[in-house]
């Protein structure tokens, strides 16, 4: 009745106007990096923007909340107690989305979602063209990485943070360093998920339609912060200064704006374990190299001791 349509015809231009925008803006916006050139720029940003070198992308998952399909059983209702898809994402420095995975069954977040999802399989079998380990300023060969929560296994691929509470200093420190990397894509869900109202409540529609419309609204942030980074501050819309988290000199941190419009009830919410805790050998002492390198003077910051403590 708001728009005097018929319920069939605003479904079918929900879905066809989403499938426009994703095969539009998809090539242009959100086309996962393919050359080694542009995995070394996002490192770089990366090193630049938020001190943690080799790394190639920020990831982590989100349920998007969906409404409870018809004679779905329990396929798409997850441990939190709502009906979800889950939606696996990594970014670059400057909150863009670089890959995408959509569509799960909220059901399957604990325990192997990222592992069966394509953008996992891809990462784990090497076929993403990210470029080979390569020296820093130390001398030492680091492979490039991407950071993520506890959520996610430690990989040669994947950083994770040092579990439990009893932590050295130095695993401390490494913590503190990959966080800052790390929440990068927490600023990003955080702000589509408060810029885009359509997420402040379930999705009523199928689930494949619901993994259509995230999929259009990652290509539409995409879209709207690479105009806004383009923009004098004073100018920027979609995410004006102070909208992200950020810190000063010295390393305090300042929550972004974008949290006091994002309830707990959002319709977008926080994964659980994504997979096992299992890891080898080499996934531990590249973290552990890591670790190393944030204790030398090319690596450390001036602040990282007090904050990692804080």
């Amino acid at each position: 009745m708001s728009f005097r349509i018929g319920e069939s015809t605003i479904s079918n231009i929900i879905g066809e106007g989403c499938s426009a925008i994703w095969n539009v803006l998809m090539p242009l916006y959100l086309k996962p990096p393919c050359s080694h050139a542009e995995w070394r720029k996002i490192a770089e940003d990366f090193y630049r923007l938020w001190n943690f070198p080799m790394c190639v992308g920020a990831l982590d998952g989100k349920h998007v909340m969906i409404q409870a399909p018809p004679r779905s059983g329990s396929e798409y209702f997850n441990y939190k107690g709502f009906h979800s898809i889950v939606l696996l994402a990594a970014c670059d420095a400057q909150y863009c989305f670089t890959l995408i995975d959509v569509g799960d069954a909220g059901r399957h977040s604990d325990g192997g979602v990222f592992a069966n999802s394509e953008f996992g399989k891809k990462l784990m079998e090497n076929s993403l063209n990210i470029p080979p380990p390569a020296n820093i300023d130390t001398g030492e060969v680091f492979p490039y990485c991407i950071v993520a929560d506890a959520a996610f296994p430690l990989k040669p691929s994947i950083m994770r943070p040092y579990p439990g509470k009893s932590l050295s200093r130095e695993d401390k420190i490494f913590n503190y360093r990959l966080s800052r990397a790390r929440r990068v894509i927490e600023n990003t869900f955080g702000i589509m998920s408060s810029k885009w109202r359509i997420f402040r409540r379930p999705l009523i529609a199928h689930p494949d339609k619901a993994a259509l419309i995230a999929k259009a609204m990652c290509c539409l942030h995409n879209y709207l912060q690479i105009k806004n980074k383009n923009m004098n501050p004073h100018d920027q819309f979609y995410c004006p200064p102070g909208f992200t988290d950020h810190e000063d000199r010295h390393g305090n941190l300042a929550r972004g704006t974008w949290r006091s419009s994002v309830q707990s009830s959002s319709g977008i919410q926080q994964l659980g374990r994504v997979s096992t805790n299992n890891y080898g050998k080499e996934a531990s002492g590249i973290r552990e190299k890591f670790k190393e390198y944030f204790l030398t003077q090319h690596g450390q910051l001036p602040w990282q001791e007090a904050a990692s403590y804080a």
